[in-house]
C-alpha cells in the first residue's frame, strides 16, 4: 500500500536496552528491501545510554553495508527548555539527529504545557532533523503547536510503529492521537516518517500495521519522507547547509 524504503529509527546493542548489531539490522534490512536506515542510539542521559564519545566515534562506521545505507545518528533526550543531552558539536558530526521525550532522562517536565514547550524549543534547534513518537499517550503534547512549529523549522515528526508493538511494555501508541497527528502534518505539509524503533533486527522496517491507521487520516505517499531515497538525501542535503550556517 505504501512504499516504504526507509527506516529512520533504529537501535542497537549500544542503546543498553537494544538487542542486535548494526550488522544484523543492515542484513535484515537488505533482506526487506529497506535502501536506508538511521542507527539512531539513545542519548548518554538514557539509563543505558552510550557516552558522548560512542557518538563522535560513530564516523567509522561504512557508509553501506549490505546495499543499505547507513545514517550515523542519535535519538536525543530532550530535557527542560528543550535542551537536548548531547553537545552542538558532536550533534554536527552526525548524519541525523531526531530527539524525543523519555523517562529517567533528568528533565522536570511535568504536563501537556511543559512538553510542548521543550518539544517545541528542541524543534527550533537547527541541528533536530526529526521529533520521535510525538503522539504519545505518556508525554501528551499540544499537536497542533508542535506541527505548526515543525512546519516553520522543517523538521519530521515520526509515525511511531514500535508504540503499538503488542509486546512492547508500556506501550505508547494511540490511534485517535496519530490520526490527528497525522491530518494536522497533512493541512500544515509537515513530512512524517513511518518507523519501526526497532530494538532487535527482525523490526526493521515493521511498519506495515500503520498502514490502515494512516490510511484513515488521509496519508499518502507524498506525506511520508521515508518512501523515496531521494527524497531523504536531498532533506538531509539542505540540513547539512543548515550545520554550516550554525
Amino acid at each position: 500500500m505504501y512504499n516504504i524504503k526507509a527506516d529512520l529509527h533504529t537501535h542497537t546493542v549500544n542503546s543498553g536496552h537494544g538487542y542486535s548489531t548494526v550488522d544484523e539490522l543492515a542484513r535484515t534490512a537488505s533482506k526487506k528491501d529497506i535502501e536506508l536506515i538511521a542507527v539512531t542510539e539513545h542519548g548518554p542521559s538514557l539509563p543505558g545510554g552510550p557516552h558522548r564519545y560512542f557518538f563522535s566515534n560513530m564516523s567509522i562506521l561504512p557508509e553501506e553495508m549490505y546495499g543499505v545505507k547507513i545514517l550515523k545518528g542519535i535519538e536525543a533526550n530532550i530535557g527542560n527548555k528543550g535542551k537536548l543531552d548531547l553537545n552542538e558539536s558532536d550533534l554536527k558530526s552526525l548524519d541525523f539527529v531526531a530527539a524525543g521525550l523519555h523517562y529517567n532522562t533528568g528533565h522536570t517536565l511535568s504536563n501537556k504545557k511543559e512538553y510542548t514547550k521543550a518539544t517545541v524549543e528542541a524543534i527550533k534547534n537547527p541541528l533536530v532533523n526529526m521529533i520521535t513518537h510525538p503522539a504519545s499517550i505518556y508525554y501528551p503534547l499540544d499537536l497542533e503547536k508542535v506541527v505548526k512549529a515543525a512546519s516553520m523549522h522543517d523538521v519530521i515528526l515520526e509515525v511511531n510503529a514500535g508504540s503499538f508493538h503488542p509486546k512492547k511494555k508500556g506501550a505508547r501508541g494511540n490511534k485517535n492521537l496519530t490520526i490527528k497527528l497525522c491530518k494536522l502534518a497533512r493541512k500544515h505539509g509537515v513530512l512524517l516518517s513511518l518507523n519501526s524503533d526497532a530494538h532487535f533486527h527482525t523490526q526493521v522496517g515493521q511498519v506495515h500495521h500503520l498502514f490502515d491507521i494512516i490510511k484513515e487520516a488521509g496519508i499518502t505517499d507524498e506525506n511520508l519522507i521515508n518512501t523515496s531515497i531521494d527524497k531523504i538525501e536531498t532533506f538531509l542535503e539542505d540540513n547539512r547547509l543548515r550545520k554550516i550556517s550554525v
